[in-house]
């Protein structure tokens, strides 16, 4: 089959196998660029988003500093030893302010925050298998400072980055210590079972910012197409001139002196190689007329000789 193609390909004249080799390399450059643009762009699109969750993150974990600081003191003071307030608990603070955050800003509509805990107070804040494994993957390596890659969540591929978390505060321990030293209310809330045990600078959970994989994909796809278009239509363009150009100053050339050359084989001794450049085509040019200028001097010998004999 090979061969019989370079058989079909030899029999096709020089314009059309100019044509084929450039649409050859028009498909080859396109499928090869589209393959490395799709790549750059996917990991382009993962550090945007990165980025966004990086953001994310300090803005968080500024909100959890400030109401560690200045709000959870601030209610101390008005509560009994007992007593226990939720507003005062970095964690229910970071996830109002991000909620609240999701239904204003439509650019964080479709990212989804959790503390996942290993032990947390709060049964909605128990990492899953998913993250529990991530979790131990940074008590591991305490060197390691984030996580991130693709995961199946409710049947939907996300993308996320995980940050470790840990009590550095000593006031923290006075709900997670043991249940003795837990206000009251906080255990009729959440009951003596959970939340409980942790010590200060031990990695007990995530900070796990989730994304559709879909919408990583899609800002991906979005730059893939108007990047493809204009490479493509840069390469079509580009083509088209390398086609016009070579028709016009080797094909058309190459064809008159093959005319030329025609007529002169026929006796037509008038006919004049026309020499336009001073190129290789020129050179051929000169070449053909080089030689008809011999062709002419040696049948005038020849007849010469003729009449002669």
């Amino acid at each position: 089959m090979l061969r019989q193609s370079s058989l079909n390909f030899n029999n096709f004249n020089l314009a059309k196998k100019l044509t084929i080799l450039l649409l050859i390399i028009f498909i080859v450059g396109i499928t090869f660029s589209g393959i490395a643009l799709a790549k750059i762009l996917n990991y382009k699109a993962q550090n945007e988003i990165s980025s966004n969750a990086w953001l994310l993150f300090r803005t968080i974990n500024s909100i959890r500093s400030y109401t560690n600081e200045e709000v959870n003191p601030e209610l101390e003071k008005r509560l009994k030893n007992d007593e226990f307030a939720a507003q005062a608990i970095p964690s229910y603070s970071s996830r109002r302010i991000f909620e609240k955050l999701r239904n204003d800003n439509d650019a964080y509509k479709n990212y989804f925050y959790k503390e996942a805990m290993l032990n947390p107070t709060n049964p909605r804040d128990k990492a899953d298998s998913y993250e529990t494994t991530v979790i131990q993957n940074l008590q591991k390596d305490k060197n390691l400072k984030e996580l991130s890659g693709y995961r199946s969540l409710d049947g939907e591929r996300f993308y996320y980055i995980a940050r470790p978390l840990a009590i550095t505060d000593p006031s923290c321990l006075r709900c997670h210590s043991t249940p003795e030293a837990a206000p009251k209310n906080m255990i009729e809330k959440y009951g003596k079972e959970n939340g409980f045990g942790w010590k200060l600078n031990v990695i007990n959970g995530v900070q796990i910012v989730s994304i559709p994989a879909s919408q990583v994909l899609q800002k991906a796809q979005q730059s893939f197409v108007l990047v493809m278009g204009i490479v493509t239509l840069i390469f079509a363009i580009a083509i088209y001139m390398a086609n016009f150009w070579l028709k016009r100053y080797v094909v058309r050339p190459i064809k008159r002196v093959v005319r030329v050359a025609e007529a002169v084989s026929t006796g037509e001794m008038d006919a004049e190689f026309e020499k336009e450049a001073n190129d290789e085509i020129g050179s051929l040019v000169e070449a053909f007329t080089r030689m008809k200028i011999s062709l002419v001097m040696a049948i005038k010998n020849f007849e010469r000789y003729r009449r002669g004999n």
